[in-house]
């Protein structure tokens, strides 16, 4: 998935949830789990959603038995990076005019933070600040 990949919406994610739990499954069973005792209305919902998923590249179809089998073709870690990170510029786009820093200054200051993600943020800013050949100045001015 890529930069300017469409959105997962709440249902599809909840399909990949499934997929990435208990690995390969048939819409059968996908429904199942989604909805208990569910109906064939269900049953479509799902096809649906799973059709999306794979036009989108998200999800794998196995054809090779009788009843098709789903996988994820994509691991949750980097699916939800991705998606925070549409979603942040999103909310940066329609909020702030593009600026991500009044985002970002906010969701520090209003979450309390752990020394230790403190200085996690402190180490990615200086990994951002060396790789754009800001950080050799800072560097220096700091000895």
């Amino acid at each position: 998935m890529d930069r300017t990949s469409p959105d997962v919406p709440e249902k599809e994610m909840a399909v990949l949830q499934v997929l990435w739990e208990q690995g390969p499954a048939t819409i059968r069973r996908i429904t199942d789990v989604l909805y208990p005792g569910g109906s064939d209305a269900h049953y479509a919902t799902v096809q649906v959603l799973l059709g999306r998923l794979e036009n989108k590249g998200l999800v794998l179809r196995d054809r090779s038995g009788h009843a098709h089998r789903f996988s994820a073709a994509v691991g949750r870690d980097a699916l939800v990076q991705q998606l925070v990170g549409q979603r942040l510029r999103s909310v940066a786009e329609k909020l702030c005019g593009g600026m991500m820093a009044p985002l970002l200054t906010h969701l520090v200051r209003a979450e309390t933070l752990t020394a230790e993600e403190r200085q996690e943020l402190r180490n990615l800013i200086d990994e951002l600040d060396e790789s754009s050949g800001k950080g050799k100045d800072r560097h220096q001015r700091r000895r």
